[in-house]
């Protein structure tokens, strides 16, 4: 947190706890020297008045840092807007205000009639009156602070006189302004009755009363009078918007905010309770200017109406012009709002200001004070409860560093905070309040879509931190079961400019499994000033991101690859979730292809750089390995590596020719336009030739498995499945194939069986017995051995392309007719021999059995993963 630099984080958008502002004053227009305003006059006075405004003469009936700039963004945004409608909102009741004393249409007597009236008029003496607030805001908050303490002062006194004229001011009837009859025609002179301190008065005004406003006609019920009412709280957030200008934005903000609150909430109390003793309710719902009649210098409560209007507008138009510049610092919407990045020398954000001038002039044009309060009221009712909803996702995330310093803070009050903003706003408009979500939600989807700053921090990442270590902890592997068994796969890449396709196929058979992405740094820490493998990860995920796999990063440093494979096989994962499968690339003399070239996803400019000035993912992997250089990684140790990890109980996968698997049978997509294909499997150790109940062992389950899997991905739901038997030259045709058919019916598998019988040569002088790995480990001939790899490879081969035979005996007993190609196949895995010197030999027969077969997958399978029960 230390190192951003936001005006959001700076303003306190969202009243974010904790964070300390830099020293240098970054994020803040002017910088350091622009925080000059005390608790009092930055905190306690703007946020006073702005609670107070016009509401408390006129209607006594009646907040991204934290959610991510996504979610923060739109919320800043509905702030901004409620804002700028509250700074109408207190200028259309100034001219409401001002028309009742000195309009000349307005009925009634005494006062001084000579402004003329009409909704083009009110326009044009709001627009002045928000000319006045415009300039002042725009000389900066310095003269916006004094004006401030001005304005308080005037209230305060204005206040004051009330309070005293409840009491001073002896029993009286007030007339009425005289209202129209169904007919035009006036009605007779109404009167409305202060009667004192009367506990009568006070036991009439206890029950509800509802009646039509005389403003707009509208009848009022609960939730109305709470849309207007509510927007004499709508300014508890102004000492907030003016952290950047406060000497200890940290101290000054709650303390501030706690006082103004208490204080303004004791005077509206008082209020209510000397109204409802002293006014029947006649005179509370006809007319709302009525402090004037009981005042004892009415005046003066036309300077505190006209003072508390002007400055909660001020209040307002700051406010919304903070906001709005440090929305358009932060980037979030372009250049929709470049201009409000333009502040003064003093560090005034001018162009802010204008900017927010010109909404609330268009504002204006809506006319009615009671026509935009529940508009205002629903905007401040989203951004208050997405406060509440900050705190309170942070305090379920657990997160360390919220420590709010309020002591009586709760998650059940944030949870209440929450609710109550909810129901008010769909009681007070069912209408404003979804088309304020909805719009939220717009505006999220656009920040989502335009991308934001990934320094912010969000609190989903915190809350879903806190939730995957809760599960974690409950998923015990002493409860595995083989019916719940899926890959849990650990890839090992080299260079991944040469290894996208595998990427992509190993995020196919992962089936909803883990997925490690593994590297080995070659080094020894010892010897080197820093880690090398931590500045590493951000290309990695980077790599992820763009191939689009849905994969975790694991990198370490060792000075050889076969320790740091044995190191990612052990550590790699966490509690249950730990990988069960080691994937490698075929270790062959292929030339390494260069996949960034040529897949779209990787495409970019050719300076090297990416949009942000960060660098390419091209410049951060090296090229790939030109033919005949050397390699990080000797046969030997390949072997090696396959054999340690059959040691730790591991399946193993060799990936070969992955580079010719056609785009299509790589996308997320489906393939079922695409040509019909076939998926091979020979379950069989074909280097240990034997039917019977060879065909069903743990390793050729995991086959079996593992392409029923690829099956289930949709770039493969067109592939047909086909098993093949090798008969040797004693089997009778049909047994084997029937026995197989009978387990696939049990495993709920569907695929073709195909019997072949094999060839000429080495494979069908099979021996009445043979140990597992004789031809690997040397006890046959290694001529006989290679024969026997050739032979079947050939078999292999003779296989992809074609369609089911006409009988057992494949091409030579079938029907020779051509079908689909193979696009993948499936073989069985030897285990390494005993003797690690014969490991290189060992390669060599595994790169004889796959030669020219396209893309193949040779797996060696050690846990059971098929359960034939429901």
């Amino acid at each position: 947190m230390a190192s951003e630099n936001s005006p959001l984080l700076a303003y306190r958008l969202l009243g974010e706890e904790g964070v300390a502002f830099p020293a240098n004053g970054a994020g803040a227009p002017g910088g350091a020297s622009a925080r000059k305003l005390s608790t009092f006059l930055g905190v306690v006075v703007p946020t006073v008045l702005s609670m107070f405004s016009i509401v408390v003469f006129l209607r006594i009936v009646m907040i991204s840092r934290t959610l991510g700039p996504e979610v923060g963004g739109s919320i800043g945004l509905m702030f901004y807007l409620a804002n700028v409608c509250g700074c109408a909102v207190s200028l259309l009741g100034l001219v409401e205000a001002v028309l009742d004393t000195f309009g000349a249409d307005a009925m009634g007597s005494g006062g001084l009639r000579v402004l003329p009236q009409g909704y083009g008029w009110s326009l044009l003496y709001g627009s002045l009156l928000l000319g006045l607030v415009g300039g002042v805001c725009t000389l900066g908050a310095g003269l916006y602070a004094r004006a401030s303490f001005l304005t308080f002062l005037l209230v305060s006194g204005s206040l004051a006189s009330v309070l005293v004229s409840f009491v001073a001011v002896g029993p009286r009837n007030i007339p009425l302004t005289p209202r129209p009859g169904p007919n035009g025609s006036s009605l007779p002179p109404q009167f409305g009755h202060f009667t004192g301190f009367n506990s009568s008065t006070l036991k009439a005004n206890l029950g509800a009363g509802y009646a039509k406003d005389y403003t707009t006609g509208a009848m009022m019920t609960f939730a109305g009078v709470f849309a207007v009412l509510f927007n004499g709280c709508t300014g508890i957030m102004a000492g907030a918007n003016m952290s950047g200008e406060l000497k200890d934005p940290s101290r000054a903000i709650p303390l501030g905010t706690i006082i103004a609150v208490a204080y303004t909430f004791f005077i509206y109390i008082l209020l209510f309770f000397l109204s409802s003793f002293t006014c029947d309710r006649t005179l509370l719902q006809e007319d709302y200017g009525f402090f004037r009649a009981i005042s004892l210098w009415p005046p003066l409560v036309l300077i505190g109406i006209y003072a508390t209007s002007l400055s909660a507008s001020m209040s307002s138009l700051i406010g919304a012009s903070r906001i709005l510049h440090a929305l358009a610092q932060d980037d979030l919407f372009g250049v929709i709002l470049a201009p409000a990045k333009v502040v003064s020398r003093g560090g005034n954000p001018w162009g802010a200001v204008l900017y927010s001038w010109a909404l609330v002039q268009l504002v204006l044009l809506a006319g009615k004070l009671n026509t935009l309060a529940a508009v205002v009221t629903v905007f401040y009712l989203v951004a208050y409860a997405a406060v509440d909803l900050s705190c309170l996702s942070l305090e379920w995330a657990s997160a360390p560093n919220f420590r709010p310093t309020f002591s009586l803070f709760s998650w059940h009050t944030c949870l209440l905070g929450v609710a109550s903003c909810l129901l008010m706003m769909f009681l007070i408009s069912p209408g404003a309040a979804g088309g304020s979500l909805l719009l939220m939600a717009l505006l999220s989807a656009l920040l989502t879509a335009r991308g934001g700053p990934s320094s912010w921090g969000y609190v989903s990442q915190a809350l879903l931190f806190h939730q995957v270590r809760k599960y974690l902890l409950r998923l015990d592997v002493r409860k595995d079961h083989v019916k719940f068994w899926r890959p849990q796969l650990l890839l090992l890449v080299g260079n991944p400019r040469g290894a996208l396709p595998l990427l992509r196929l190993a995020n196919q058979l992962k089936k909803g499994g883990l997925y490690v992405l593994g590297h080995v740094t070659l080094g020894d820490l010892d010897c080197l000033p820093s880690d090398p493998v931590q500045p590493q990860y951000g290309a990695w995920l980077s790599l992820v991101d763009r191939a689009q796999v849905k994969a975790f990063v694991d990198l370490t440093l060792s000075p050889s690859v076969r320790q740091g494979a044995q190191h990612l096989l052990r550590i790699s994962g966490l509690g249950g979730m730990k990988p069960n499968t080691l994937v490698l690339g075929f270790y062959d003399d292929a030339a390494p292809q260069d996949h960034f070239l040529t897949d779209p996803a990787f495409s970019e400019p050719a300076d090297g750089t990416q949009e942000g000035g960060t660098p390419a993912l091209s410049t951060l992997f090296p090229p790939p390995r030109a033919p005949g250089s050397p390699r990080a990684l000797t046969p030997q140790d390949y072997v090696a590596t396959v054999a340690d990890a059959l040691k730790m109980n591991k399946n193993v996968v060799l990936a070969r020719a992955c580079g010719a698997l056609p785009p299509e049978r790589l996308s997320r997509g489906s393939g079922g336009t695409s040509q019909p294909h076939h998926v091979d499997v020979w379950p069989l150790n074909l280097l240990r030739p034997r039917g019977g109940p060879g065909y069903v062992d743990v390793c050729g389950l995991f086959l079996l498995q593992m392409a029923t899997i690829l099956g289930m991905v949709p770039a493969w739901h067109s592939a047909r499945l086909r098993i093949f038997l090798c008969l040797g030259p004693r089997e009778a045709p049909g047994a084997a194939e029937g026995r197989l058919r009978a387990l696939l019916s049990q495993l709920r598998i569907r695929a073709e069986v195909q019997e072949v019988v094999w060839g000429e040569g080495a494979g069908s002088q099979e021996p009445e017995e043979e140990e597992e790995g004789d031809f690997v480990n040397g006890r046959r001939g290694d001529a006989e051995a290679e024969a026997l790899a050739c032979s079947a490879n050939a078999l292999i081969r003779a296989q992809q392309g074609r369609g089911r035979g006409g009988g057992p005996g494949g091409p030579e007993g079938g029907d020779g007719v051509e079908g689909p190609a193979t696009a993948l196949t499936f073989l069985y895995l030897p285990r390494p021999p005993a003797d690690a010197a014969r490991y290189p030999r060992y390669l060599a027969l595994l790169e004889m059995l796959s030669r020219d077969l396209g893309p193949t997958l040779l797996i060696h399978g050690v846990t059971p993963v098929t359960c034939t029960d429901l």
